[in-house]
């Protein structure tokens, strides 16, 4: 692949993985006004069991099946590639049933388990996406290992567009019905099975058109399964696991914190519709870290090819400059979150219950991107068992203080845990990233940045100390948050500007260290 086909290509993947994650955060915010809290809970609950399941069936397919791909590629091995591909079909294809036939025949311990009888319904409606998405995932290696990301950039757009277009359509219908928050919420996972079709055909439809040729005399046997199933699984499995993050801590949550709140004595129903209150807190921060997850992505790839070349010094650099972005963005982030906690829970969620639960998961948000950065460079620097690991002690931790802190402070204490959790692992990965290659991760820039970012807190949030965000209407509350927002990011930036804290010509240098590629 070409420096500028591979600028091209990370950046039209980025910009598709951007766009796609915003609609799959931010429709939840219209689901809550249209269905109510207790659809949200639900929703909330059933979720990440599912994305759970979807990420051990898919998240290590497609990056495993480009790598093998790309190396056949450049040998013009069409055999290996038609083997590989036959192979990955066929894992795909099992972990697809597998996965859904656990859920289903497990369905009614998982619900019982998670928010109780009334989330049955939705986990198996959406199990039901379990069939197609492994499959679709072994299209989107393929394409990757081209060097094609087009297509997987615009099925990823086009899954998420059906699917949430379907989700407000089908919760709106089914709402005016007068159907129960059971009946609603299974309807509304139909748009996640739909979406996944949608995007599976386009990615046939475009393979089919690549016309692969299939070598005479080339047959297909359980040995050569055997064998790619082998190597496809070695680099698949660490890989899935590492991206278990935010999924497995949401699962975590479905079953730990609504076990909290039963043994408080709340009921099953009323654990629901808490459920669904402590959702619009994991809406909010997703909102707020894929910014940040998707700004420093195209970095952290340079990290392995900089250790393959042996530059440990290029490698500190890319470490140094991903960290310092990440603050950049994800302290004024937090900062704005936390200020604006009320005005934001009422202009999105139509109303102000559990603003200081709210007001703790925003001001996590910063030590969630910080984690899901440390695991990307801990992946890319070859670590990812390592990062395994740490994921698999978090849930540990996340369990126990789930289980003590929702019994003791009740959804603030699930607030907390959230944030401690976030917090350990990230220290952790930054440990064991600076013991392989010593970096600053604070210096006077740094500084500077949280500085800047408490200050336009201060300012923006003033305000609300004069007047109650309680008597505001739904519209001037998102009014004011529009306003703050803008009058934020001018404090913000003229503050880093004022204060020299960050270098305006470090853009166009990593953009030049991607063309040198």
């Amino acid at each position: 692949m070409s420096a500028s086909t591979f600028v091209k290509s990370t950046l039209i993947l980025t910009i598709a993985t951007l766009l796609s994650k915003v609609l799959g955060s931010v429709f939840r915010i219209p689901l809550q006004n249209i269905a109510g809290d207790e659809v949200l809970g639900i929703f909330s609950l059933v979720y990440p069991v599912y994305m759970v399941a979807l990420i051990l069936s898919v998240a290590g397919l497609p990056l495993a099946i480009s790598k093998l791909i790309a190396e056949a590629h450049t040998k013009q091995d069409k055999r290996s590639i038609r083997e590989i591909y036959i192979t990955a079909s066929i894992l795909a294809i099992l972990f697809g049933i597998v996965s859904f036939s656990l859920i289903f025949l497990f369905s009614e311990y998982i619900a019982n388990a998670i928010g109780g009888p009334s989330t049955r319904i939705a986990l198996i409606v959406v199990a039901g996406t379990l069939l197609v998405a492994p499959y679709m995932a072994v299209y989107r290696g393929y394409f990757q290992g081209t060097g094609d990301m087009k297509p997987t950039a615009l099925s990823q757009v086009l899954e998420q567009f059906v699917r949430v277009g379907l989700i407000l359509v089908i919760a709106y219908y089914l709402v005016e019905q007068g159907y129960s928050d059971e009946i609603i919420a299974g309807g509304v996972m139909a748009g996640s099975i739909i979406g996944a079709l949608a995007s599976l055909l386009y990615l046939r439809v475009k393979y089919h058109r690549a016309h692969i040729e299939i070598p005479e005399g080339h047959q297909y046997s359980l040995p050569l399964f055997k064998k790619w199933m082998k190597v496809i699984l070695s680099i698949s499995i660490p890989i899935a696991i590492g991206s278990l993050t935010m999924a497995l801590f949401n699962m975590v949550d479905s079953v730990t914190v609504t076990y909290g709140l039963r043994v408080s004595g709340v009921s099953t129903d009323e654990v629901n519709y808490l459920y669904g209150i402590y959702g619009r807190g994991l809406t909010v921060v997703q909102i707020a870290t894929v910014f940040a997850t998707s700004i420093v992505l195209p970095l952290v790839p340079l990290i392995t090819q900089k250790l393959t070349n042996k530059d440990s010094e290029g490698t500190r650099n890319i470490i140094e400059k991903t960290y310092r972005m990440t603050h950049l963005i994800s302290w004024p982030a937090a900062a704005g979150l936390l200020v604006l906690t009320a005005p934001l829970n009422l202009g999105l969620f139509t109303n102000m219950e559990d603003n200081t639960m709210l007001a703790i998961i925003n001001a996590s948000s910063v030590f969630t991107s910080f984690t899901l950065l440390g695991t990307g460079i801990l992946q890319g620097m070859n670590l990812a068992r390592t990062a395994a690991f740490i994921i698999l002690g978090g849930v540990v931790l996340k369990t126990v203080a789930n289980t003590l802190f929702v019994q003791w402070y009740g959804l603030n204490g699930a607030a907390w845990a959230t944030m401690l959790v976030y917090i350990v692992i990230f220290i952790i990965n930054t440990i064991i990233i600076y013991r392989h290659i010593p970096f600053r991760l604070f210096d006077k820039n740094v500084m500077k940045i949280l500085f800047s970012a408490v200050v336009m807190g201060a300012v923006i949030g003033t305000p609300l100390y004069f007047f109650e965000a309680g008597e505001m209407t739904r519209l001037a509350a998102m009014g004011y948050v529009m306003v703050a927002i803008a009058i934020g990011a001018v404090i913000y930036g003229g503050l880093l500007i004022l204060l020299k804290a960050v270098n305006l010509a470090e853009l166009p240098v990593i953009g030049k260290r991607f063309k040198k590629k």
